[in-house]
């Protein structure tokens, strides 16, 4: 019987100038009949914490780990998925004509959506919207995805309007903080975000340096090298 997901997508440290060397794009998925108790459960994580606003891995330390360190838990009690592709921009070869930058971006989505949807299913695909080429960006997406007919709609949202773009976020910043660490880029390493990326090891049982095979459903990375 065909089931029904909403993928809820993210991106950090994607922009070509913008001083970081990985770009990670990555999603949450989640069945659709769970959507509004995974909803109510995370709104009442927060306010346990006495926390307001958006949940954001900017926003992880000392005084908000414990809210962080219980989200971390509920994601993998629950039965949502996590999925990144993590690329080191330094490979990205512009001097092909048909491989810019900003080619390569959409076809990190194509990667990031198209090994984990299947024929079978139906998925809705959210992306947050960042600026004013959203929409534009929106009918590229559409275009290099019409392959996929299991992907039934696609729509824009805005990062606070949705509690699983967030927790997107938040496991992608933890990846990316990790990696950054092992680059020996941040000397100054704050404590509860190394808390939360040894949660997630502890949770994963991976490195979060290195591909995962294909058969890791819950928690997915896949590290495209272009050399």
């Amino acid at each position: 019987m065909s089931k029904t997901f909403n993928i809820y997508c993210d991106e950090s440290t994607h922009l070509k100038n913008d001083g970081h060397p990985f770009m990670v794009l990555g999603y949450v998925s989640i069945a659709y009949p769970q959507i509004q108790m995974a909803k109510e459960q995370i709104k009442a994580i927060k306010e346990k914490h006495k926390y307001i606003g958006e949940l954001k891995w900017t926003n992880i330390h000392e005084s908000t780990f414990s809210l962080y360190n219980e989200l971390i838990d509920y994601f993998f009690m629950t039965d949502m998925k996590f999925r990144a592709v993590i690329v080191d921009k330094t490979q990205i070869d512009e001097d092909r004509e048909d491989y810019s930058f900003n080619d390569f971006y959409f076809r990190m989505y194509y990667q990031l959506l198209h090994h984990q949807t299947d024929l079978e299913n139906e998925y809705n695909v959210f992306f947050d919207i960042k600026d004013t080429c959203s929409h534009n960006k929106l009918h590229k997406l559409k275009d290099i995805l019409k392959w996929n007919s299991s992907i039934r709609h696609f729509q824009f949202l805005r990062s606070h309007e949705s509690c699983f773009i967030q927790l997107a976020d938040i496991l992608m910043g933890a990846i990316n903080y990790n990696l950054r660490i092992e680059k020996g880029e941040l000397a100054g390493k704050v404590i509860a975000k190394r808390k939360i990326v040894d949660k997630i090891k502890d949770h994963t049982n991976i490195s979060l340096n290195k591909t995962t095979p294909l058969i890791n459903k819950k928690f997915n990375l896949f590290f495209i090298s272009l050399k």
